[in-house]
């Protein structure tokens, strides 16, 4: 495995299967590894970088866990060649200006993550580009569960036309804990008290299940995180596509979640298939 953070080195891993992290990796990430290793399309590189421009002023950029040694291993075992570590100085050059391509409608438009954390998707957009730029890969790999984010990257990708040439973004299904708490590195914020209060998430997907209408189920949703000593962003059935508000189930739809349990936020989804109602 070689490690480097001069992107002159990424030469000899261009055209491959690119894994984008902050670190902090969990079984989550190394699912992205793994299904990169397992596509055979040429070198697998993963980078590590704690993006500045998608945290807000309030949030917790100065604490979000670093472990480049421990990270390091694990993808040495989850099947990368390359990883990729460069400095802020190296993704936005003193002097030279990092844009963010205009920003597609899905990242702006459904009041989500859009609405509750302003800024975020524009700084998302910003180093995903910017590493697209440098690394040109042929596919990256994205979790689902930041499933809004995933619409955006691939929004912005067939906007830019052929920018990255033919690159093809994949989602990867959301890992989870066993009793189906969704891996996340803020995971590790919470107490135990609150860890166990967090599955009020898959209790609150779960119970959708038996409701029949759009608004049914969004208020079922409320209803068991506030049981559960959440304090609820959104909890929604959108359109699985573009996010944009529903009122029935005649096609794919999207149960998106955003809540905090003290000064953690979690997020989660769960994809709803079309059904009559």
């Amino acid at each position: 495995m070689h490690v480097f953070s001069d992107p002159k080195e990424l030469t000899d891993c261009q055209g491959g299967v690119f894994v984008p992290t902050m670190g902090a990796l969990h079984d989550g990430h190394l699912a992205l590894i793994r299904h990169a290793a397992n596509l055979n399309q040429g070198p697998v590189i993963v980078s590590i970088f704690v993006n500045p421009t998608q945290f807000a002023p309030d949030e917790d950029f100065a604490q979000y866990p670093r472990d480049l040694d421990s990270d390091l291993e694990k993808v040495k075992h989850a099947g990368s060649q390359f990883v990729f570590t460069p400095s802020v100085e190296t993704i936005y050059p003193l002097g030279e200006q990092s844009p963010a391509p205009p920003l597609p409608g899905v990242a702006t438009n459904p009041g989500l993550e859009d609405a509750y954390r302003p800024g975020h998707l524009q700084g998302v957009c910003q180093v995903v580009a910017r590493f697209f730029d440098l690394v040109n890969p042929a596919k990256a790999i994205f979790g689902e569960k930041d499933y809004q984010q995933l619409l955006v990257i691939k929004a912005m990708v067939k906007q830019e036309g052929d920018r990255w040439g033919d690159l093809e973004i994949i989602g990867h299904e959301t890992i989870r804990e066993s009793d189906s708490l969704a891996l996340s590195s803020r995971n590790a914020y919470l107490s135990d008290e609150d860890r166990n209060r967090a599955l009020g998430i898959s209790k609150a997907f779960h119970g959708i299940s038996t409701q029949l209408s759009v608004d049914e189920c969004e208020q079922s949703m409320r209803r068991i995180l506030e049981d559960h000593h959440f304090e609820t962003e959104y909890a929604v059935v959108r359109d699985a596509q573009t996010l944009n508000i529903v009122t029935t189930f005649d096609k794919p739809t999207r149960a998106l979640i955003a809540a905090r349990l003290g000064s953690t936020r979690l997020i989660d989804n769960l994809a709803i298939p079309a059904r009559l109602t």
